[in-house]
């Protein structure tokens, strides 16, 4: 019987399925989507806001009920859960679980006879309502754990980042101040990635090391708690409650607990690995060391695979660093988030292309590289990167100072070219500071996200940042990615236990993984746009130094 490899994914709207075989072509796709599969449990968009300003959670029974659900949906599918030789997944970054004192002795004991959801809640849990990633009530915390730390430059050189009031110290640290009798009846903290694996192990799950770079609680270089920031987010009993310390992919957590091989004829061989982060997982699935990927969503995300280097890269206030799930402590992924991505974008196309993404292209074509002197840098939403700034800002570019002007001083037309132009000049202005020195240049960008269907924007960003680019037939990333580390944990259990991932991956060609070439640099222009950098940067300092002044 060939072995099946399955990865789930976790996300904030729904629970998804990826099923492989040992070649990586896919064998089964299924979802659970929440608030239309699973109503009752008040969920808008997956999240629930509230009580207090800024809070958003989502009902841990819900996501049990999903995994019933799930189950229940597969097995109609006729899916072979004895062929499934390994399991691991993806989880939304971010979301935190808070198990009670009793929970272990649930887990270890559930009844196969009767599902998650009559069995783990409430008593299992000691906060019903799981923070993710769309909460943002602990700003106080930030600004605090900041403080006692030195400053934001000291917490991202230790963590990987900044505080952000979507990271679980920060959420750790408004719950220990805010509701103390739930955070001392806590026995473990979970990610969503840990939670997802301690379902199937019969016990909780020590966190993944990539998923535990997002938390601004670990070292992200030598991928071990840090004590002073524990210390700082939840005092002396926070090491016990988020367990050992996280543990990289490729491992082997342990065997799938008999409730599932007695509910549904799970192999009792069958591995369970470490579950990651979304953002890492979809790295896993589209890129190896040396690749980048960009994420042309409703935000704009640019993750790089750094290969290992005697010194370890740069680390900036303004992007995260996380350790790589497969290859820590030696590689880590940079991330640059940006909040205006997809939503810019489709107001410029709303304004000057009367909300047409084909006259959009068509004005994106006619215009020369560089807009003729004219350069556009759009926030409608107070932006990460550079950071809190909102607005519109167009500059002529043929001066030495580029000189502000106004919207009625640029031409319409320009619009479209001058804002894809800017979001991706932003981003490759960094790159060469996250890249170790003397790294080889980039040769492949991936893109994913909805943007990357638009032909006309594949082929700018392989211009503007002289790659390859690669997109991808399945649409899911991170169910992807788990199932890859799946196959990872049983392919080094079996013979392999010295082998690497892009070892494991090389012996697979990119049609099996879906991958794509759709574009590819044109020498002369990517010079041209090389020549922008400088400009665009420029730009950018005189925006920052105007907000900075308000």
């Amino acid at each position: 019987m060939d072995p099946l490899f399955l990865g789930l994914d976790l996300s904030t709207q729904q629970l998804k399925a990826v099923l492989v075989r040992e070649d990586c072509s896919i064998v089964h796709e299924s979802s659970v989507r929440f608030d239309q599969d699973l109503p009752g449990y008040g969920t808008e968009n997956g999240a629930i806001k509230g009580p207090a300003q800024g809070e958003v959670q989502t009902p841990v029974a819900l996501w049990i009920a999903a995994f019933d659900l799930l189950m229940e949906r597969m097995k109609r599918a006729n899916v072979d859960f004895g062929a499934i030789a390994a399991i691991s997944g993806a989880g939304q970054q971010h979301g935190s679980v808070y198990w009670s004192y009793q929970a272990e002795q649930v887990l270890a004991s559930l009844d196969p006879g009767q599902t998650l959801t009559s069995q783990l809640p409430p008593k299992a849990f000691s906060l019903p309502r799981a923070p993710i990633w769309q909460d943002s009530s602990t700003t106080t915390e930030c600004r605090e754990i900041e403080a006692a730390i030195g400053g934001p430059q000291i917490l991202a050189d230790i963590s990987g980042s900044r505080a952000y009031e979507r990271f679980t110290g920060t959420q750790i640290a408004r719950i220990w101040k805010t509701n103390p009798s739930a955070y001392y009846a806590t026995a473990r903290v979970s990610l969503v990635s840990s939670f997802m694996p301690s379902l199937f192990l019969g016990r909780i799950a020590p966190i993944e090391i990539s998923d535990a770079s997002g938390m601004n609680l670990m070292d992200v270089i030598t991928c071990k708690w840090d004590n002073r920031l524990l210390d700082i987010c939840g005092g002396p009993e926070l090491r016990s409650k988020l367990g050992p310390e996280p543990v990289s992919g490729g491992t082997s957590l342990g065997k799938i607990s008999s409730y599932w091989t007695n509910r549904w004829n799970f192999s009792p061989d069958c591995i369970i690995a470490p579950f990651t982060g979304d953002n890492p997982a979809t790295v896993v699935a589209f890129s190896v060391p040396g690749d980048a990927l960009l994420s042309l969503g409703t935000s704009t995300t640019f993750l790089l695979s750094i290969p290992p280097a005697e010194t370890p890269p740069k680390r900036f206030t303004t992007s995260h660093l996380l350790s790589h799930p497969t290859t820590a402590p030696d590689a880590q992924i940079a991330m640059l988030c940006y909040k205006n991505g997809a939503l810019a974008r489709e107001q410029i196309r709303d304004r000057y292309a009367e909300h047409d993404w084909s006259k959009f292209n068509t004005l994106v074509e006619s215009e020369s590289l560089g807009c003729n002197g004219f350069m556009g840098l759009y926030f409608p939403l107070p932006e990460i990167i550079p950071p809190g700034v909102n607005g519109e800002f167009y500059f002529r570019t043929t001066e030495v100072i580029p000189a502000l002007l106004g919207e009625e001083d640029v031409p319409s037309g320009s619009q479209p070219r001058m804002i894809l132009e800017s979001q991706f000049l932003s981003i490759r202005s960094r790159i060469a500071a996250i890249l170790p020195p003397d790294s080889p240049p980039l040769q492949r960008l991936v893109l994913t996200g909805g943007s990357s269907a638009n032909q006309t924007i594949r082929q700018l960003a392989a211009d503007l940042f002289n790659m390859k680019v690669y997109v991808s037939a399945t649409k899911e990333a991170a169910g992807m990615g788990g199932a890859l580390l799946a196959k990872y944990s049983w392919w080094k259990q079996n013979g392999n236990s010295r082998g690497t991932f892009e070892e494991m991956n090389a012996m697979v060609d990119d049609e099996k993984l879906g991958m794509k070439c759709v574009a590819e640099p044109r020498a002369e222009v990517s010079e041209q746009y090389g020549g922008l950098i400088a400009t665009y940067t420029a730009c950018e300092e005189r925006v920052v130094q105007m907000w900075a002044q308000k």
